[in-house]
């Protein structure tokens, strides 16, 4: 029996330094975000780069915070404390472009709410 894999999961890896306000804030940010956008369909993993340094290294994170998404694919990296909204669901690749987007009546593409 073949297994079906829920590929609308979204698996979210956010790497922070610590319990600073840059942390924190991409830790309210992501949740409020994802809450919003996502309904159930997502994962959350927090990774302190003080406590789990080997991830980090692993991942190659430079700069804290940084969300990584790794699934669904492409892998998609943010870096910043995710306050930009519509920088963060663009790099989630959350909205597609069909929902995005629509023509009106005189045929300009025009953004939707």
């Amino acid at each position: 029996m073949i297994q079906q894999i829920n590929m609308t999961k979204y698996l979210l890896r956010l790497y922070i330094t610590g319990n600073s306000v840059k942390s924190q804030r991409a830790i309210a940010n992501l949740l409020r975000i994802c809450k919003k956008e996502l309904a159930d369909q997502y994962k959350i993993e927090i990774i302190d780069v003080l406590e789990e340094p080997q991830r980090a290294e692993m991942e190659k994170i430079l700069v804290t915070p940084t969300l990584i998404k790794q699934l669904p694919p492409p892998l998609q990296r943010i870096i910043g404390d995710l306050s930009n909204t519509d920088k963060v669901i663009l790099g989630l690749d959350v909205v597609s472009p069909i929902e995005k987007y629509s023509l009106s009546e005189n045929g300009e593409l025009t953004m939707e709410n």
